[in-house]
């Protein structure tokens, strides 16, 4: 197991300063020590990710999609290995790695056919009307290019889907960008033999050295040394609010801001609306018991409250949700820090005042072992508490009864930005909650109609992100092929030669992309 730093094509372990990683099951420390990255590490990753950067962003999306394709290559070639160490470090079972590790060089694959396509860049056209009066017309033409060095800050509840080769380096690396990946230190062991795949695939492909460089650390020091880095060029981050925020307003503070598309807490309200509470109440409690406990819990899009008016069906539904999650079996969580906060969001959202514990996993569990858990609170205690929107990240969700539909109303009013909401009902519910409807919209990223929020296809349609403080900024996805648009930003050429246009600007469009001409999208020539 390699310990070392990757800078690039090279290994550096300059520092004495080691870390471990930890078996979350067993409790044992697993075998490797890896060297914490040095300030001068740092800065030589950031000068390699930067050199690279003046040849990376000019490679052709097929240069660039065979990259992408190299490196779902050599994460499969990794075989058993990967998928041990990942369990070891994670306490997640073999079939979850395994789907994790698919979803992971599937997202690689589709960025790579996303790029040889080659309309993202949004190429528009507005050709020239030199004899326009009273004024000419100039010719002008846009074009979406690459920003510069990504640092990516790996989670620790994706080891692999959202981590080292995960979306955030994927849609960087396919946008043109060379990445900088801060490990995390829950999953050190498979960082690097992600990061060692990462590096084979990129000299196989003739990529510029520095193109990717990995770094170990903690995460306050690392993490701040790299955004505050004046050659970081944006970041992004999937983690808690606190730590999200922290990276945000470092960026704000340097000298030249940044771009930071954080992901963090969120809650994911549910709706659950009369006539599907009446029918089907039973039914809805055990699928919802089944998503809040998936994955332990350990999922941003959790569904942590669940939106209910007090009628019929309402004491069925809480009494066999409340059975249900007294049947389910704690699960070994993430890592220490990870069961210790759950331990205490819990407590402490269950000693405010109004909430009432429904009940709690017969078993309670041992070591890092995750209880499941459901409580339930009245409309107005959730209206004027805060603290009761706060994210509980772990296998908990809470009913918030309402005496009527103006208390649901006013719940979702009082709602800060989230990345889904779900509505439970019947197709002819939605007409009498238009307001609520809308209020939800204005609150999410998505929103669900009879389903559960667990669960995130990765496809071109998906949004996954949400307004303040589900996200930084709600207008991009951190999951889909929109993602590739947090990297880059607009340029436009005026009167320009077409020989020194970018490619999907030239009139003859030999890459054979839609383009916006004059206002039409078309993919023929311009004559």
């Amino acid at each position: 197991m390699n310990g070392s730093n990757i800078l690039g094509y090279k290994y550096s372990a300059m520092a004495d300063r080691l870390l471990s990683a930890f078996n979350p099951s067993t409790r044992k420390i697993l075998k490797g020590q890896f060297h914490i990255a040095t300030p001068e590490e740092i800065d030589e990753a950031m000068k390699l990710a930067t050199a690279a950067y003046q040849t990376y962003k000019d490679t052709s999306p097929k240069e660039r999609a065979a990259f992408l394709n190299a490196i779902a290559d050599e994460i499969m070639s990794l075989g058993d290995a990967l998928v041990e160490r990942t369990m070891a470090e994670s306490g997640l079972p073999k079939g979850r790695v395994e789907g994790e590790r698919g979803r992971t060089v599937n997202q690689l694959r589709l960025f790579a056919k996303v790029i040889e396509e080659g309309s993202w860049v949004e190429a528009s056209i507005d050709t020239a009307i030199p004899d326009r009066t009273p004024f000419p017309k100039a010719d002008i033409r846009k074009i979406l290019v690459p920003t510069g060095p990504v640092v990516v800050y790996t989670a620790s509840n994706f080891p692999l889907a959202f981590s080292t080769a995960g979306g955030d380096t994927a849609s960087a690396l396919a946008a043109g960008n060379p990445v900088v990946v801060k490990a995390h230190e829950s999953h050190l062991g498979v960082n690097t033999l992600v990061s060692i795949a990462i590096q084979r695939a990129a000299e196989r492909t003739g990529m510029p050295d520095g193109v990717f460089c990995s770094l170990n650390g903690t995460g306050q020091e690392l993490g701040q040394a790299l955004v505050r880095h004046p050659l970081t060029k944006s970041v992004a981050f999937t983690g808690s609010l606190k730590a999200g925020k922290a990276i945000f307003d470092a960026a704000a503070e340097r000298a030249e801001p940044i771009p930071v598309f954080s992901e963090m807490g969120s809650i994911n309200p549910v709706v659950i609306l009369d006539e599907a509470l009446a029918n089907r109440g039973e039914q809805i409690a055990k699928q919802y018991a089944g998503s809040v406990t998936l994955g332990v819990g350990q999922f941003c899009t959790n569904p942590g409250i669940l939106v209910v008016k007090n009628g019929e069906g309402f004491s069925s539904f809480v009494n066999t949700l409340a059975a249900e999650m007294q049947q389910m079996t704690p699960q070994t969580m993430l890592n220490e820090n990870v069961c210790a906060n759950y331990n205490k969001s819990k407590d402490l959202v269950l000693n405010e005042a109004g909430v009432t514990l429904e009940s709690e996993s017969s078993n309670s569990g041992e070591g890092l072992q995750g209880r499941p858990t459901v409580a339930s609170v009245d409309a107005k205690h959730f209206i004027n508490n805060h603290k009761l929107q706060e994210e509980v990240f772990g296998p908990f969700t809470m009913v918030v009864k309402c005496a009527n539909d103006s208390e649901v109303l006013q719940v979702i009013q009082c709602l800060k930005g989230q990345l889904t909401a779900t509505i439970m009902g019947e197709e002819n519910e939605l007409t009498k909650q238009k307001n609520v409807i809308h209020h939800l919209q204005e609150r999410v990223g998505r929103i669900i109609f009879n389903g559960v929020p667990t669960g995130v296809e990765v496809c071109h349609s998906m949004q996954h992100g949400g307004p303040y403080p589900a996200t930084t900024d709600s207008r991009f996805t951190s999951v889909g092929t929109g993602a590739i648009k947090r990297f880059a930003r607009p340029i436009a050429f005026q009167n320009w030669p077409q020989a020194l246009l970018p490619e999907a600007l030239k009139d003859e469009n030999s890459l054979g992309i839609w383009r916006l001409v004059n206002g039409e999208q078309t993919k023929d020539p311009i004559s």
